[in-house]
């Protein structure tokens, strides 16, 4: 059973992150504060939701919010300034565009610093305890699928509709025959056996 909130505060926000192991594509962070009322039985952690579920009670979460925000951070700032940083940074640009302003921030995982002042907690495996985290992982998985759903039509080869550009054996061969994109992320290890690859494309 999910937990409504942490904290006794009546703004208090949930945040999580989608695409942090990808090889290619954005990290993608949803915050959300709920609605009192806010009640959705079948909401979990998103990883254990089918798309089918994700994508029914999407509009659910969305109308029984009373804010939300989604933002993807490119390839390039997470090349720049590693994928950690680059998750948590996703996340901070989601709180900030929340209205009313969180007065607590609870957050999926073990990592997170300080935004706007604001007092926060991290929660190991969060999504699966309380309804804000889970309805922030719910909406940062679809939208991340979709943003990959739609630069698949840019580069079908790499099958990224399927993928969602997780490193699957059908994507790494995918690069080692067509090298990579701009969506690739540089600065990881894009094959098992890397050496050299060509980014030119």
């Amino acid at each position: 059973m999910l937990k409504f909130n942490f904290s006794d505060f009546e703004f208090e926000c949930g945040t999580d992150e989608a695409g942090r192991g990808c090889l290619a594509g954005p990290v993608t962070a949803a915050a959300i504060i709920l609605k009192p009322e806010f009640s959705i039985e079948q909401l979990n952690d998103s990883k254990q939701l089918s798309e089918k579920i994700r994508h029914l009670i999407h509009p659910e979460i969305e109308t029984q919010a009373l804010s939300f925000a989604v933002v993807h951070l490119e390839p390039e700032i997470i090349d720049e300034i590693n994928i950690l940083n680059a998750s948590i940074k996703a996340m901070q640009e989601c709180i900030k565009k929340l209205q009313p302003q969180p007065q607590f921030i609870i957050v999926d995982g073990n990592r997170f610093k300080p935004v706007l002042d604001i007092p926060f907690q991290t929660i190991v495996k969060g999504d699966a305890k309380y309804m804000s985290i889970a309805a922030a992982s719910v909406l940062a998985k679809n939208e991340r699928d979709a943003y990959m759903d739609r630069i698949h039509e840019e580069y079908p080869m790499y099958n990224w509709k399927k993928n969602k550009g997780y490193p699957t054996e059908e994507h790494r061969e995918a690069i080692r025959n067509y090298g990579t994109t701009k969506y690739h992320r540089k600065s990881f290890r894009l094959l098992p056996d890397q050496l050299s690859l060509d980014f030119g494309i």
